[in-house]
Protein backbone atom coordinates (compact mmCIF):
# COMPACT_ATOMS: atom_id res chain seq x y z
CA UNK A 1 0.00 0.00 0.00
CA UNK A 2 1.46 3.03 -0.81
CA UNK A 3 0.56 6.39 1.40
CA UNK A 4 1.61 9.88 1.32
CA UNK A 5 1.78 11.92 4.04
CA UNK A 6 1.65 15.83 3.64
CA UNK A 7 1.43 19.19 5.26
CA UNK A 8 1.17 22.69 3.49
CA UNK A 9 2.09 26.05 5.06
CA UNK A 10 -0.32 29.05 3.73
CA UNK A 11 -0.41 32.57 3.96
CA UNK A 12 -3.49 32.94 6.08
CA UNK A 13 -6.31 30.13 7.22
CA UNK A 14 -9.46 30.82 5.07
CA UNK A 15 -8.83 30.05 0.92
CA UNK A 16 -12.03 31.45 0.54
CA UNK A 17 -10.49 35.03 1.54
CA UNK A 18 -7.96 34.32 -1.19
CA UNK A 19 -5.28 32.77 0.77
CA UNK A 20 -2.85 30.52 -1.14
CA UNK A 21 -0.54 27.58 -0.50
CA UNK A 22 3.20 28.60 0.22
CA UNK A 23 4.83 25.23 0.61
CA UNK A 24 4.31 21.74 0.36
CA UNK A 25 5.83 18.96 1.94
CA UNK A 26 4.92 14.89 0.87
CA UNK A 27 7.11 12.16 2.56
CA UNK A 28 6.15 8.53 0.65
CA UNK A 29 5.40 4.95 2.60
CA UNK A 30 5.15 2.04 1.17
CA UNK A 31 3.91 -0.92 3.25
CA UNK A 32 4.26 0.87 6.54
CA UNK A 33 8.05 1.63 5.97
CA UNK A 34 9.07 5.33 5.22
CA UNK A 35 10.73 5.18 2.07
CA UNK A 36 13.15 8.21 1.51
CA UNK A 37 10.55 9.53 -1.62
CA UNK A 38 9.45 12.45 -1.03
CA UNK A 39 8.22 15.83 -2.57
CA UNK A 40 8.98 19.87 -1.76
CA UNK A 41 8.46 22.66 -2.87
CA UNK A 42 8.28 26.77 -1.93
CA UNK A 43 5.80 28.76 -3.98
CA UNK A 44 5.44 32.13 -4.77
CA UNK A 45 1.55 32.91 -3.38
CA UNK A 46 1.28 36.22 -5.51
CA UNK A 47 -0.09 37.90 -3.01
CA UNK A 48 0.67 39.13 0.81
CA UNK A 49 1.07 36.52 3.78
CA UNK A 50 -0.45 37.16 7.29
CA UNK A 51 1.32 38.19 10.23
CA UNK A 52 0.23 35.61 12.23
CA UNK A 53 0.78 32.98 9.53
CA UNK A 54 4.64 34.43 9.37
CA UNK A 55 4.98 34.04 13.46
CA UNK A 56 3.87 30.16 12.66
CA UNK A 57 6.25 29.23 9.72
CA UNK A 58 8.65 32.11 9.86
CA UNK A 59 8.10 32.24 6.01
CA UNK A 60 8.36 35.65 4.70
CA UNK A 61 7.14 36.81 0.77
CA UNK A 62 10.44 38.19 -0.29
CA UNK A 63 11.59 34.45 0.56
CA UNK A 64 9.20 33.60 -1.78
CA UNK A 65 9.55 35.99 -4.99
CA UNK A 66 11.49 33.83 -6.82
CA UNK A 67 9.37 30.44 -6.64
CA UNK A 68 7.57 28.97 -9.14
CA UNK A 69 3.56 29.32 -8.85
CA UNK A 70 1.18 26.39 -7.49
CA UNK A 71 0.24 26.27 -11.80
CA UNK A 72 3.99 25.53 -12.45
CA UNK A 73 4.54 22.45 -10.03
CA UNK A 74 0.95 21.22 -10.60
CA UNK A 75 1.06 18.78 -12.81
CA UNK A 76 4.51 17.46 -11.12
CA UNK A 77 2.41 16.98 -7.43
CA UNK A 78 -0.12 15.03 -8.64
CA UNK A 79 1.84 12.82 -10.23
CA UNK A 80 3.69 12.24 -7.33
CA UNK A 81 0.51 12.14 -5.00
CA UNK A 82 -1.82 10.24 -7.64
CA UNK A 83 -3.63 6.91 -6.27
CA UNK A 84 -1.97 7.04 -2.80
CA UNK A 85 -3.70 7.25 0.60
CA UNK A 86 -2.69 11.02 2.03
CA UNK A 87 -2.18 11.03 5.15
CA UNK A 88 -2.70 14.38 6.60
CA UNK A 89 -3.31 16.04 10.14
CA UNK A 90 -6.58 18.02 9.81
CA UNK A 91 -7.23 17.00 6.47
CA UNK A 92 -10.22 19.46 6.12
CA UNK A 93 -7.45 22.40 6.10
CA UNK A 94 -5.07 20.59 3.79
CA UNK A 95 -7.54 19.40 1.13
CA UNK A 96 -9.70 22.51 1.21
CA UNK A 97 -6.52 24.35 0.11
CA UNK A 98 -5.43 22.25 -2.13
CA UNK A 99 -8.73 22.07 -3.73
CA UNK A 100 -8.76 25.77 -4.08
CA UNK A 101 -5.36 25.73 -5.88
CA UNK A 102 -6.38 23.90 -8.34
CA UNK A 103 -10.18 25.32 -8.32
CA UNK A 104 -7.75 29.17 -9.44
CA UNK A 105 -6.82 26.67 -12.29
CA UNK A 106 -9.93 26.20 -14.40
CA UNK A 107 -11.51 22.24 -14.69
CA UNK A 108 -8.26 20.51 -16.07
CA UNK A 109 -7.45 19.32 -12.49
CA UNK A 110 -10.34 18.68 -10.87
CA UNK A 111 -10.56 18.23 -7.36
CA UNK A 112 -8.02 15.91 -4.69
CA UNK A 113 -10.80 13.39 -4.53
CA UNK A 114 -10.41 12.59 -8.15
CA UNK A 115 -6.94 12.01 -7.27
CA UNK A 116 -6.33 9.98 -4.14
CA UNK A 117 -7.82 9.07 -0.73
CA UNK A 118 -7.66 10.77 2.51
CA UNK A 119 -7.05 9.44 6.03
CA UNK A 120 -7.20 12.13 8.42
CA UNK A 121 -4.77 11.63 11.84
CA UNK A 122 -6.46 14.53 13.97
CA UNK A 123 -9.65 12.09 13.73
CA UNK A 124 -7.77 8.64 14.11
CA UNK A 125 -6.31 10.48 17.31
CA UNK A 126 -9.15 11.86 18.77
CA UNK A 127 -10.73 8.15 18.73
CA UNK A 128 -7.92 7.03 20.21
CA UNK A 129 -6.94 9.71 22.88
CA UNK A 130 -10.27 11.16 23.91
CA UNK A 131 -10.08 14.26 25.62
CA UNK A 132 -6.55 14.68 25.23
CA UNK A 133 -4.45 17.33 23.55
CA UNK A 134 -3.71 15.17 19.52
CA UNK A 135 -1.99 18.02 17.89
CA UNK A 136 1.12 17.20 16.46
CA UNK A 137 3.17 18.20 18.89
CA UNK A 138 1.24 16.02 21.75
CA UNK A 139 1.06 13.28 19.80
CA UNK A 140 5.37 13.49 19.27
CA UNK A 141 5.53 13.76 23.00
CA UNK A 142 3.32 10.78 23.68
CA UNK A 143 4.80 8.51 20.96
CA UNK A 144 7.82 9.17 21.75
CA UNK A 145 8.92 11.03 18.14
CA UNK A 146 11.60 13.58 18.49
CA UNK A 147 10.60 17.02 17.41
CA UNK A 148 13.18 18.96 19.27
CA UNK A 149 14.41 20.83 15.44
CA UNK A 150 10.57 21.64 15.57
CA UNK A 151 11.05 25.67 16.43
CA UNK A 152 8.55 26.33 13.64
CA UNK A 153 6.01 25.04 11.55
CA UNK A 154 7.38 23.46 8.00
CA UNK A 155 5.78 21.32 5.45
CA UNK A 156 8.44 18.97 4.87
CA UNK A 157 9.53 18.68 9.07
CA UNK A 158 6.31 18.15 9.74
CA UNK A 159 5.08 15.73 7.26
CA UNK A 160 8.31 14.07 8.54
CA UNK A 161 7.15 13.84 11.84
CA UNK A 162 3.38 12.90 11.11
CA UNK A 163 4.86 9.69 9.11
CA UNK A 164 6.36 8.56 12.76
CA UNK A 165 3.65 9.38 14.51
CA UNK A 166 1.13 7.74 12.08
CA UNK A 167 3.22 4.78 12.25
CA UNK A 168 3.39 4.27 15.91
CA UNK A 169 -0.11 4.99 16.21
CA UNK A 170 -0.94 2.40 14.43
CA UNK A 171 0.95 -0.33 15.43
CA UNK A 172 4.96 0.29 14.75
CA UNK A 173 7.15 -0.36 12.07
CA UNK A 174 10.95 -2.50 11.83
CA UNK A 175 12.87 0.68 12.22
CA UNK A 176 11.12 4.32 12.75
CA UNK A 177 14.05 6.17 10.51
CA UNK A 178 13.53 8.94 8.23
CA UNK A 179 17.24 8.39 6.90
CA UNK A 180 16.58 5.37 5.13
CA UNK A 181 16.48 5.81 1.09
CA UNK A 182 15.08 3.35 -1.26
CA UNK A 183 17.76 3.02 -4.01
CA UNK A 184 16.14 3.33 -7.79
CA UNK A 185 15.67 0.49 -9.82
CA UNK A 186 17.97 1.17 -11.84
CA UNK A 187 20.84 1.21 -9.26
CA UNK A 188 19.53 -2.40 -7.93
CA UNK A 189 22.50 -4.93 -6.78
CA UNK A 190 22.72 -7.90 -8.91
CA UNK A 191 22.02 -11.28 -6.85
CA UNK A 192 23.40 -14.50 -8.16
CA UNK A 193 20.32 -16.93 -9.12
CA UNK A 194 22.50 -20.23 -9.60
CA UNK A 195 24.29 -21.04 -5.67
CA UNK A 196 26.67 -17.79 -5.74
CA UNK A 197 25.12 -16.46 -2.49
CA UNK A 198 26.48 -18.16 0.33
CA UNK A 199 23.93 -19.24 3.07
CA UNK A 200 22.12 -16.69 5.25
CA UNK A 201 22.90 -16.58 9.22
CA UNK A 202 20.16 -16.75 11.20
CA UNK A 203 20.61 -15.25 14.61
CA UNK A 204 17.57 -16.10 16.66
CA UNK A 205 16.25 -14.14 19.81
CA UNK A 206 16.97 -14.83 22.70
CA UNK A 207 14.32 -15.12 25.92
CA UNK A 208 15.30 -12.43 27.40
CA UNK A 209 14.92 -10.39 23.72
CA UNK A 210 11.57 -12.24 23.49
CA UNK A 211 10.02 -10.80 26.47
CA UNK A 212 11.70 -7.69 26.13
CA UNK A 213 9.62 -7.73 22.39
CA UNK A 214 6.46 -8.60 23.83
CA UNK A 215 6.78 -6.42 26.45
CA UNK A 216 6.83 -3.60 23.43
CA UNK A 217 4.19 -5.02 21.38
CA UNK A 218 2.09 -4.75 24.53
CA UNK A 219 2.85 -1.19 25.18
CA UNK A 220 2.01 -0.47 21.58
CA UNK A 221 -0.81 -2.41 21.53
CA UNK A 222 -2.42 -0.75 23.96
CA UNK A 223 -1.38 2.73 23.22
CA UNK A 224 -3.02 2.36 20.00
CA UNK A 225 -6.50 0.94 21.85
CA UNK A 226 -6.40 -2.06 20.60
CA UNK A 227 -5.52 -1.63 16.72
CA UNK A 228 -2.24 -2.76 16.48
CA UNK A 229 -1.18 -4.88 13.58
CA UNK A 230 1.04 -7.54 15.30
CA UNK A 231 -0.50 -8.54 18.87
CA UNK A 232 1.54 -9.58 21.40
Amino acid sequence: MRQIVLDTETTGLEPSQGHRIIEIGCVEIVDRRITGNRFHRYLNPERDIEEGAVRVHGITLDELRSKPRFADIVEEFLDFVRGAELVIHNADFDIAFLDHELKRLGDRWGRMADHCTVLDTLKLARELHPGQRNSLDALCRRYGVDASERELHGALLDARLLAEVYLAMTGGQAALTLETETAPATQAVAVGTRGERPPLRVVRASPEELEAHRRRMAAIDEASGGRAVWKP
